[in-house]
This record gives C-alpha cells, sequence and structure tokens, in this order.
C-alpha cells in the first residue's frame, strides 16, 4: 500500500485526493494546506486522513511514501526537491517547473534520490488522446502535414503565470505525446489587457521536422470555451474535440494530392479526395484515475512514467522559448 501526502487543496487538489483515495494499493494518508477552511473540508469528507498547514509536516512524515503537489508553479521546484530529498516519490502538477534550469535541476534530484518523478500532464490519459496516439502511430494518417489546435474560455485569469503556461501546456503536453518529438523552434506572440497582469491571449507556433508545423491558440477573454484540435496528414485527418459527449474523436478520409501536368509546373492540378467520416470507440474511464493507478504502479514496479520528468523538462522548454519570443514580438527561437 502506497502512501500518498497531497500538497495543496485548492482548484485541483481534491481530484487529486479523491482518485488516490479510489485507487487500489494507495492511501491518501496526509494532505496539506495553509487555509484552515480547505483543510476543515478535507477532515469532514476523508476523517481518516491527517491535515497540516506546513507542508514539510507531511514530507517529513514516515507515514507518506509519496508526495503529490498541486500549487502554484512557483512553489513546485522547492518542494518537489524537498520530498525527493526526503526519499519520497513525486507526482508535481504541470507544468512541472518555472524554468529549464529547475526543472535540469529537478531530474538530477530524482536520478540522486533513484525515485519516480511524474509530471501531472493528465490529458495524456485520457481514451481520447491515447486512441490519436494509436492512429498516428500506426501511419493511419500518413505524413503529417500539420496540427493546430484551439484552447479557448472566458476566465480563470492566473495572476502568476501567463496563458501560456495555464492553458497552452495541455496542448504542447498532447503534441509532445502524440507527435514523439520535440519542435526545433518556437515562435509566439501576445498580449496582455489589464494591467499589470500576465498575457491573456497569445498564439504558438512549433516548427517541427519533415515540413511539420503546429500551430496552438489559447484564449482567457473568449465568450465561448473551445476545446479543439485539428491534425492533418496526406492519406487521413482527425478532429479531435474534448468537450463532444460521446464522438470526441472523428477521422475523416479526406485529403488533396498535387498531380503534374505533361505541361509542367503551370498545369498543377489539385486533387481532392472525400472519404468517409468514422468516430472510434473509446473507454470511459477519468484520466486521472488512470494517471493515478500509473503512478502508483511505476512506484511498485520501478517502471518509466508515461509523463516523467523528461517529458516535463521538454514542455518548460517550449514555454521558456515561447516566452521570449513573446518579449520579442513573435521573433523564432531556437530549442536545442
Amino acid at each position: 500500500m502506497i502512501k500518498i501526502g497531497v500538497i495543496g487543496y485548492g482548484y485541483w487538489g481534491p481530484n487529486l485526493v479523491r482518485n488516490f483515495a479510489e485507487t487500489n494499493d494507495s492511501s491518501v494518508t496526509y494532505v496539506s494546506d495553509k487555509r484552515t477552511d480547505r483543510l476543515k473540508l478535507v477532515q469532514s469528507r476523508y476523517p481518516n486522513t491527517t491535515v497540516v498547514e506546513d507542508p514539510d509536516d507531511l514530507i517529513s512524515t514516515p507515514d507518506v511514501d509519496a508526495v503529490v503537489i498541486s500549487t502554484p508553479v512557483s512553489t513546485h521546484f522547492d518542494l518537489a526537491v524537498k520530498a525527493l530529498r526526503a526519499g519520497k516519490h513525486v507526482l508535481v502538477e504541470k507544468p512541472m517547473t518555472c524554468t529549464v534550469e529547475e526543472g535540469e535541476k529537478l531530474l538530477e534530484e530524482a536520478a540522486r534520490a533513484q525515485k519516480t518523478l511524474m509530471v501531472d500532464h493528465t490529458f495524456i490519459y485520457t481514451p481520447a488522446v491515447v486512441k490519436i496516439k494509436e492512429l498516428v502511430s500506426n501511419g493511419d494518417l500518413g505524413r503529417l502535414l500539420y496540427y493546430d489546435s484551439v484552447r479557448v474560455n472566458l476566465g480563470l485569469f492566473q495572476h502568476d503565470v501567463n496563458v501560456l503556461w495555464d492553458l497552452a501546456v495541455h496542448d504542447l503536453s498532447i503534441m509532445d505525446f502524440i507527435l514523439g518529438e520535440q519542435p526545433t523552434a518556437v515562435s509566439a506572440t501576445g498580449v496582455a489587457h489589464l494591467n499589470n497582469q500576465p498575457e491573456d491571449v497569445a498564439y504558438i507556433t512549433c516548427y517541427l521536422r519533415n515540413n511539420l508545423i503546429a500551430h496552438f491558440h489559447v484564449n482567457w477573454m473568449a465568450p465561448v470555451k473551445v476545446r479543439r484540435t485539428l491534425i492533418g496528414g496526406d492519406r487521413q485527418m482527425i478532429v479531435y474535440d474534448d468537450l463532444e459527449p460521446s464522438e470526441k474523436v472523428k477521422v475523416y478520409d479526406k485529403g488533396v494530392s498535387l498531380n503534374e501536368g505533361p505541361e509542367g509546373v503551370y498545369q498543377m492540378l489539385v486533387s481532392y479526395r472525400s472519404g468517409d467520416m468514422w468516430a472510434p470507440h473509446l473507454a470511459t474511464t477519468e484520466a486521472l484515475k488512470n494517471e493515478a493507478s500509473h503512478f502508483i504502479d511505476c512506484i511498485t514496479n520501478g517502471k518509466k512514467p508515461q509523463t516523467d520528468g523528461e517529458m516535463g523538462l521538454r514542455i518548460v522548454k517550449i514555454l521558456e522559448a515561447a516566452d521570449k519570443s513573446l518579449d520579442n514580438r513573435g521573433q523564432p527561437v531556437q530549442i536545442n
């Protein structure tokens, strides 16, 4: 039985506590939060769980084997390092750290401690994203041409990070998982409409090998909520709409091909292919439940997490490069 301690019981913490409490071979023994009203809520729902205000008390207790960090990103590095040095496994909310430098140090700490370091990129554990990964890996789409994503809504405004670190982090992790490669360069533009607040509307363009381009639109100021991704291949194309209640993934047998006529380039003809659409069957399991089970399995059996620290670092590298590009009005930034 893996004993879990959760730091942070705000927006996402209750979901983490619930799923680990319901996961086989794990129990939530400690919850930490600086707000006494949140701790009272934990006690009312989980009377057998110990609550503390100071996260150091949770990290130092022998009654915790793994620490789950659900706090503002500025606190992730310090808390994770303390937990690893105390001999605990760590699951940290996304983004993993504020900077690439912190991310690299955190990976070193995890390697030194020989403990599991996993990042809470929850969408990777959704049945829809797993199915898309399968279709792309099997070559069903053919050669990939573009990846286009929109994630917009009205709020929730964050004060410590801009909209890229809040919303784009989800779609960048999905892209990383599905494509299995890192962009070579990133360009980003954005605007802050409220005084002394971070950017609330932003666009990222990622340049990848083989003429593949990926574009992301994120926005805290949209009148509607949109969660839609288009992935185009030269054989098939995918529309992934996370707000669809049933058919979240639709595969279209559509595309274009270029046929050069006998008189050369001026006689090039574009052929359009329009075939069937089908929606694959998807499991209905909760992504966070899958993630919690995976974390326990990795700890118990020494497996490498699907969303390990290396993946977390790759996403931070893109976000840090995007911030640099933002400061220079979209000037592309190379990623090593």
